[in-house]
């Protein structure tokens, strides 16, 4: 192709130029504002929305979690919270005959999920392994709990046994404390090292992953973590040991919605029929199926206590 026929095929008018870098500057805009991790998530439908019509879309905004909310081997969202989900759509479904899609939407960061929650529209629904709390309960409306969760400390299996909390500095010493930024893990571990290991180093991870990793390298952490991920690890042969005389269970998981939401009544209703959806055989089904019969019959005879 010729030189002059190159000149032909591109415009070069200074209108045509002011144009290509208002699209081009547009793009750039509309690419940034998309790629923001904190940018808020798609609309669902109000409660009322979904009755009026018969039809509607609830979304699910989700923590991925092992044995809560992964990919099965078939690469199918599953888990405890997503068939607790799924069988909330069959219940809205079988009991007000209306169509209810559930739109599954994963978030990886824990701290992004939990802003974006407080920040939702009406239509939106969220799990992460969320502890319901008084404070928490101040800019979020939560389900009843769908389980106790036991916190345990951890160290790595070469460590000594610690068999009262009051010789932690002791048992541990010259171990740092490693927590999870932000969650009541971290603040469990600076009241149990403020009360007997004051002058503990206190170390920041970002993920329980993260957490696990690093305790199980090396005889050097202590540390905070739910049971079941706790448990999980020591099935795949991870160095770890629990200190029980350290147990904490006093929280409660819940699906949490944004203040202005419609759903809580419903939710609710959900979560009591039939003496007790936590009471109920397909509940303890669907936790041995995904958190094994072991860890299933401890957390279960934790949210009985």
């Amino acid at each position: 192709m010729s030189n002059n026929q190159n000149k032909r095929m591109i415009p070069s008018s200074p209108k045509t130029k002011n144009l290509l870098l208002i699209i081009l500057l547009a793009t750039v805009t509309l690419f940034a504002a998309c790629s923001q991790p904190g940018s808020s998530i798609e609309d669902g439908d109000s409660w009322e929305a979904v009755q009026e019509r018969g039809n509607g879309t609830l979304v699910a905004l989700y923590v991925p979690a092992e044995g809560f909310a992964y990919s099965g081997n078939d690469g199918r969202l599953t888990g405890v919270t997503v068939e607790l989900m799924r069988d909330f759509g069959r219940f809205v479904s079988d009991t007000y005959q209306v169509d209810l899609d559930i739109q599954f939407v994963e978030e990886t960061d824990w701290g992004v999920f939990y802003r974006k929650m407080v920040d939702a529209e009406d239509g939106t629904i969220g799990f992460g392994n969320v502890t319901i709390t008084e404070a928490r309960k101040q800019e979020l409306v939560f389900s009843p709990p769908y389980m106790t969760n036991i916190a345990s400390l951890i160290t790595h299996a070469d460590a000594p046994r610690l068999e009262r909390l009051e010789d932690l500095g002791e048992t541990l010493a010259g171990r740092s404390a490693l927590a999870f930024e932000g969650t009541l893990h971290e603040q469990r571990l600076r009241a149990l090292t403020e009360a007997w290991y004051p002058e503990a180093n206190i170390e920041m991870a970002g993920t329980n992953d993260e957490i696990l990793e690093r305790v199980s390298a090396e005889d050097r952490y202590f540390a905070y973590i739910d049971l079941y991920n706790y448990w999980r690890a020591s099935d795949r042969g991870m160095p770890l040991q629990r200190h029980e005389v350290a147990d904490e269970a006093a929280e409660e998981f819940g699906y949490l919605m944004p203040l202005n939401t419609s759903w809580d009544a419903v939710i609710t209703e959900y979560f009591g029929r039939n003496g007790g959806l936590i009471h109920s055989s397909r509940y303890r089904n669907i936790m041995e199926t995904h958190l094994g019969e072991d860890l299933a019959t401890v957390l279960l005879k934790a949210g009985q206590k």
